[in-house]
């Protein structure tokens, strides 16, 4: 049995021992508040990273459009001078200008510039002077899926035909070699009614050639060359040798008044779907433009034709 002060002690060291200081295990105060500055600055990075990433995709679009509108000038500047290139260098041609194809090929041809519009009739004009193997093909438009929407042809020993749409229509025209000859043609979807002129005279006329069918926009207009695919395949032995001149397309059938005045040089009147001016025609693959009028030339070889 303990003595009765000795059995009183541990009731009085007990309640003394909440007040104990609590030593704390090595490095854990600085462990925990070493995370929390970690992750504090790693957030802060984050931010940083992706307000420069915006920035830097801001400086790039901003760069990327300062480079287009540098392109753009740069090609604006190029086309003008492109532009005062070719009024500087062509040649101008006051009293008129002729296309020659002076040998057979399937790569010498004119190209009308002009946007070709929907037509419901038209009148096509044109001199010719054809070297050999009748007039070949002085003009042809073609379009997506029909390479022959338009086309005047004459091949080797046979007739002067009109295609519209692919139909044939042959018409009655006689051109002799190494002269020049007017011609016109003209047709509306009305009934399909065609007529046929040499020389300001109507030659002959018909109907139901591609009745009610329009001649289609935005094909290709060539001059001395029939088209076999859209602007080219040409066929050396549809090709026009010889030279031609004033082409013009109106969307209307022309008068006989009107013809007869373009056959006889007392007008010049221009297409409004195709006029036959310097800028509006190209040639290529050898083909040349030529100071000529073919009105003066037609009269000098026949001096009893009207004069303008």
């Amino acid at each position: 049995m303990l003595p009765p002060h000795l059995q009183r002690l541990p009731q009085a060291v007990s309640p003394c021992s909440p007040r104990l200081p609590q030593t704390p295990s090595k490095g854990s105060p600085g462990r925990g508040k070493g995370t929390w500055r970690v992750e504090d600055l790693e957030g802060e990075l984050e931010r940083k990273i992706k307000m420069l990433e915006k920035e830097r995709q801001a400086m790039r679009k901003e760069t990327q459009g300062q480079h287009e509108k540098i392109n753009q000038g740069i090609d604006t500047v190029n086309h003008r001078v492109t532009e005062l290139e070719h009024t500087l260098t062509e040649p101008s041609f006051p009293d008129g200008f002729v296309l020659s194809f002076p040998m057979r090929t399937n790569y010498m041809y004119g190209l009308v510039r002009k946007e070709i519009t929907e037509m419901y009739a038209f009148t096509a004009c044109v001199w010719l002077k054809a070297k050999e193997g009748g007039i070949g093909t002085p003009f042809s438009y073609s379009v997506p899926g029909q390479p022959n929407e338009l086309v005047l042809l004459q091949g080797v020993h046979n007739p002067v035909e009109l295609l519209i749409n692919d139909k044939v229509a042959q018409l009655p025209l006689s051109l002799p070699q190494d002269e020049w000859q007017h011609i016109c043609v003209s047709w509306t979807l009305r009934d399909g009614v065609w007529k046929a002129y040499q020389g300001g005279k109507m030659k002959g006329r018909g109907e139901g050639l591609a009745a009610w069918h329009p001649i289609k926009p935005g094909g290709v207009l060539i001059l001395g060359q029939e088209q076999d695919t859209l602007g080219g395949r040409f066929d050396a032995s549809q090709a026009l040798v010889g030279e031609l001149s004033q082409f013009n397309l109106w969307d209307r059938v022309l008068k006989p008044a009107e013809v007869a005045a373009l056959a006889e040089c007392s007008s010049s009147a221009l297409g409004n779907i195709a006029p036959w001016t310097d800028h509006d025609v190209d040639v290529y693959g050898g083909a040349t433009k030529e100071s000529l009028d073919p009105c003066h030339a037609a009269q000098r070889s026949n001096p009893s034709s009207p004069k303008q």
